[in-house]
């Protein structure tokens, strides 16, 4: 699966669009990583599909989020429920929530 991906910030908001997979993550996570000052949610209703090294990078962003006080993650892209319940993540996309092994 080739990958698309491309991002923009939208007022507090990060919207992610396009397959978000390991070629995206290499490409992408150097420009997210500073886009993240001014954000507080995650928008994925754009994303195609994703795979477990986008999940990896979903995950960071997501904490990150947190740590800024926001983590708001909407959309729920092709793939990432399995994902998220094959790596035990809540919807939050956080390894430590009390949801997160139910």
């Amino acid at each position: 699966m080739a990958s698309n991906a491309t991002f923009r910030t939208e007022g507090d908001t990060l919207l992610l669009a396009g397959v978000i997979n390991r070629e995206a993550v290499v490409a992408l996570w150097p420009l997210l990583t500073r886009a993240l000052a001014p954000v507080r949610q995650l928008d994925l209703a754009a994303v195609e599909g994703i795979d477990s090294a986008g999940l990896a990078l979903l995950g960071e962003l997501a904490a990150g989020l947190r740590a800024q006080g926001g983590g708001n993650v909407s959309g729920s892209p092709a793939g990432l429920d399995e994902l998220r319940a094959a790596y035990r993540l809540s919807p939050s996309l956080d390894f430590n929530a009390s949801s997160a092994g139910s």
